[in-house]
């Protein structure tokens, strides 16, 4: 019986897959078209095995389960069953639409690359879409289907790539949310839900479909604590005073009375209108304190002329040659009596010289000195800092924010400063269209004209940071608020910039002068556009806070390895982002096309120069590192970075070059070296050279991080490891982190409302940290002259000036400069006798001041004094971390001690032991009752009877 059950059941198990293979071909012929891939054949192929496989394995006990599991799969339907349903048109609510290239790219959804035939599905947010039809208007390809597009009530939209064009386009678009609901989410046949049980009948069938679903409780994992708790006990309210209590009281028989409101005049009832008339208060006074007063003096002129006679010059020289004694003549000369005699003569003066001057310096000359040991802050008569100009444009400066000035490299009196918007992020981005309308520019002033600025640069936006190259200070490269980076080529212009008051009055004598010969645009500010910027897909997504030179000694490569730079220039960019990356771009042209001088002079139709023609929107960086938080996920937001090596250090190339020499002494007589130069792979590693550096982030952390790329144990990925450490000692953003000039290893940072300074390689806590201050700090700079003096800008418009050697808790000086809040501080050590400090305010005005003699006058014991302090520093906190890990030591071993104690089982006593221990016990019992009793007056001891006579 059972065996003409089995066959029955396979005989009709046969009979409606063959049912289903047919009908599945006569809805296949109309969906076949010219381009079908070979995929979905062999996808029609394997449905076609999943059905016959549950045939042969029905008489096996449980195996065809797995066999319709394989037909389930094998039988799914493509995420395209729209096309299905409607095979003479569009699936309803949809329209086809051709995508370009561009668009693809923007979008992410590249064809046969990022969306296929398998998948052509792709959902692109709604606002992306509005967004570039603003940003392209009708270049977009998303114009025809505008209006839908406003109209959608959804928050992204389905895009279908169409591989075979069916519908006429490469891609159709669903315009409703029912159309793409019923496209992403197909309805399943009536016919496929049954599956075989529902004609086969079968007792087997029946029992498989039966599934049981046991509900497993989820189990209670550990808590994990991530400092949420501090934070909700911080911001819960807390009383924290005394309770007021207030009694009101009323009249009962005036409860629930009518009220009654009308209009009244206020002359109709007496006191109904007070007026406060204004007077003049007796006891008010002001005292003058300052008065601005004004005074010119007007020197007198006078003519006079000399003439001198001009000597021709003539080139001449004299070469001597020393006479020298033969060998026989110097025997003769050592070995006479002449010559003893004078040498025993000479030498008791000649010793005693040598004592003299180890113990003194004979030619030391005590007035010169005598200022000198003046170190103490303040000694001499002019301790603040002078007006010495300032610059302000009331067109493209006035009621701006300056964010970045740098003092020209190598042409005096030369200063640029970078402009913003004084708008929040949320202005900014209502106001978008009003603000892109504004320039965005780099202005360099000269002392010779404060009114007019010497040369404006135009940036694609608003500029946060720029720097001079020093290798060719003409090369400017900057920072935007859009992340790009921005190169500029002021090489036409750089001797407009030199010229000087007396070059001014030279000009008045040339053909330009004279009347109809002027030109009109000798006194015009030249416009110079930048020559290069950055591809927008690959540069930063946020703000650029600090930009960097790379030092010409050095080269970074693709793997964050340090070599030796062949050129000796600075062609590398170092350049920080809130986004959490630092990048490193390269400049240099690529193989074959290396731009001439003649080139880069010549001028394209707008006057740009060609100089970086090869970088203008294809510059991306060779090397993007993500600064990882030292915990979780994500990364820190950068405002500042700091690296190790310096412009002009060149002891890392000097320690390379020994270790040349001495390699090519110990392989004399072997063929060494190659004869090729200038190759990237002969580039030889720097190993004084760290690849370690410093980082400010947004939220006041100062992170120690290592660009050098490692293979990640976990994910297996090449990146850069996580940092070192992460310290939070400053409560805002951090806006200055810099080294000292005398030490590479001295950190200055400011931020919040304090400053640190850490010294690099101790990592547990700063060597002096300030208290909180009144205002917010907002810049810092080291001072270029003294070691001991830095300068600190706040909130409130104040400069104050810090001498370690004089004190540590204030400032030696604390000065105001302007009304509103600084936002930089350059000092520029002009000459031996002249330093410049320029400070710049949030209202678009730069002030230069004169540093007095006694804040740029380096003593000649200042030097190791601040040295000494710093080591001293350093030692203190070596004795807190000692005392401190020998706490936890100490702790750890009284605890181990205690567990031991509690683990060991106590030792029985002997039964001698107990009594002795009881007999004890019962007489200092008997001795205590015994004196209680006294006390009550219960117990009288006799008297001592008298001994017998």
């Amino acid at each position: 019986m059972a065996d003409s059950e089995n066959k029955e059941v396979s005989s009709k198990e046969e009979e409606t897959a063959k049912q289903d293979e047919k009908d599945k071909d006569t809805t296949n012929e109309g969906l076949k078209t010219p381009g079908e891939s070979s995929r979905q054949k062999s996808a029609r192929s394997g449905s076609a095995k999943g059905k016959s496989s549950p045939e042969k394995s029905s008489s096996k006990g449980k195996k065809p389960a797995k066999g319709k599991a394989k037909k389930e799969e094998a039988t799914q339907p493509t995420p395209a069953p729209a096309d299905e349903e409607n095979n003479d048109g569009l699936p309803d609510g949809t329209v086809a639409l051709f995508l370009s290239s561009k668009t693809q790219e923007l979008f992410e959804c590249i064809a046969d690359e990022q969306v296929t035939v398998e998948n052509p599905n792709k959902l692109i947010p709604k606002e992306a879409i509005i967004q570039d039809m603003k940003t392209r208007a009708a270049v977009s390809d998303f114009t025809p289907v505008k209006q839908q597009m406003q109209e959608y009530t959804g928050e992204e939209v389905l895009v279908i790539y169409d591989a075979d064009f069916k519908f006429g386009q490469n891609f159709y678009i669903a315009l409703t949310e029912e159309a793409k609901e019923k496209i992403m989410k197909p309805p399943v046949p009536e016919g496929e839900e049954g599956g075989e049980g529902g004609e086969g009948g079968g007792g087997v069938e029946e029992e498989e479909e039966d599934i049981i679903y046991t509900y497993v409780p989820p189990e209670p994992k550990e808590w994990v604590s991530l400092g949420s708790e501090v934070e909700i006990e911080d911001e819960a309210v807390t009383e924290s005073r005394q309770k007021l209590t207030f009694t009101i009281q009323r009249i009962r028989r005036e409860f629930g009375a009518p009220v009654k409101f009308s209009d009244r005049g206020p002359d109709d009832i007496k006191d109904g209108y007070i007026e406060c008339v204004s007077f003049e208060d007796k006891s008010f006074n002001i005292k003058k304190m300052e008065l601005d007063t004004s005074t010119q003096a007007v020197g007198t002129y006078t003519e006079k002329g000399t003439q001198t006679d001009w000597k021709h010059p003539c080139n001449k020289f004299t070469q001597y040659a020393p006479r020298l004694y033969e060998e026989e003549e110097r025997k003769k000369l050592a070995e006479s009596t002449d010559m003893l005699n004078f040498i025993n003569q000479v030498t008791p003066r000649f010793e005693l010289a040598l004592q003299q001057n180890e113990i003194m310096d004979v030619f030391f000359d005590d007035w010169k000195a005598l200022a000198d040991e003046d170190s103490t802050f303040g000694s001499k008569s002019d301790n603040h800092l002078k007006e010495y100009q300032s610059f302000t444009d009331l067109l493209f400066s006035k009621d701006k924010t300056l964010t970045c000035i740098e003092w020209h490299p190598t042409i005096k009196g030369v200063i640029a400063v970078s402009c913003s918007e004084r708008v929040s992020f949320d202005d900014r981005v209502d106001n978008a269209s009003k603000i892109l309308m504004n320039p965005s520019l780099i202005l360099l002033w000269s002392f010779h004209d404060p009114i007019h600025p010497q040369i404006l640069l135009e940036a694609p936006d608003d500029i946060f940071c720029f720097k001079f190259n020093p290798s060719d200070p003409n090369i400017i490269t900057g920072g935007c608020i859009n992340g790009q980076v921005v190169m500029w080529d002021i090489s036409k212009y750089s001797d407009r910039l030199r010229n000087n008051q007396r070059g001014k009055q030279a000009k008045k004598n040339t053909m330009s002068s004279l009347p109809g010969f002027e030109d009109e645009n000798t006194d015009k500010t030249p416009v110079v556009r930048y020559c290069a910027v950055s591809s927008i897909e690959h540069s930063h997504k946020s703000a650029i806070c600090d930009i960097q030179w790379v030092p010409d000694h050095m080269e970074v490569t693709r793997g964050g390895v340090i070599v030796e730079s062949k050129t000796m220039t600075c062609t590398q960019i170092l350049s920080a982002s809130v986004d959490g990356t630092v990048g490193i771009w390269d400049t240099k042209p690529p193989k074959g096309q290396t731009p001439s001088v003649e080139d880069a002079r010549q001028d394209n139709p707008l006057g740009v120069p060609t100089t970086f023609k090869h970088l203008d929107l294809t510059w991306k960086p060779t090397l993007k590192i993500p600064v990882f938080r030292v915990e979780g996920s994500g990364e820190y937001g950068v405002t500042r970075i700091s690296i190790q090596e310096r412009q002009g250090d060149r002891g890392a190339v000097e320690k390379l070059k020994t270790g040349d020499m001495e390699r090519k002494e110990s392989s004399v007589g072997h063929m060494g070296g190659s004869l090729r130069m200038g190759s990237a792979k002969d580039k030889k590693p720097l190993e004084g050279a760290t690849t370690k550096f410093f980082v400010g982030t947004e939220d006041g952390e100062l992170v120690y991080a290592d660009w050098k790329l490692e293979k990640d144990a976990d994910s297996g990925k090449i990146q850069p490891p996580r940092p070192q450490f992460c310290k939070l000692l400053h409560h805002r953003s951090i806006n200055t982190l810099q080294r000292s000039p005398f030490y590479k290893d001295i950190i200055l940072v400011v931020g919040g409302w304090n400053f640190t300074i850490w010294k690099e390689g101790h990592d547990t806590a700063p060597l002096l940290q300030s208290a909180a201050a009144k205002m917010r700090l907002t810049a810092g700079y080291w001072s270029p002259t003294r070691p001991a003096v830095f300068f600190i800008g706040t909130a409130d418009g104040n400069v104050d000036v810090w001498d370690l050697l004089d004190r540590t808790h204030e400032p030696s000086l604390s000065q105001n400069v302007s009304a509103s809040a600084i936002t930089n501080i350059f000092p520029w050590d002009v000459s031996n006798k002249q330093q410049l400090l320029a400070v710049s305010d949030s209202v678009g005005t730069l002030h230069i001041l004169e540093v007095p003699w006694t804040l740029r006058h380096c003593s000649a014991g200042e030097l190791p004094s601040v040295t000494n302090y710093l080591d001293r520093e350093v030692k203190r906190l070596e004795y807190i971390d000692n005392r401190q890990s020998f706490h936890v030591d100490n702790k750890r071993k009284m605890q181990a001690e205690e567990a031991e104690k509690k683990m060991a089982q106590p030792t029985e006593p002997n039964t001698e032991e107990m009594e002795n221990k009881m007999k004890v016990e019962w007489i200092e019992f008997q001795e205590d009752e015994k004196k209680f009793l006294e006390e009550l007056g219960l117990l009288v001891v006799p008297d001592e009877p008298l001994p017998d006579v």
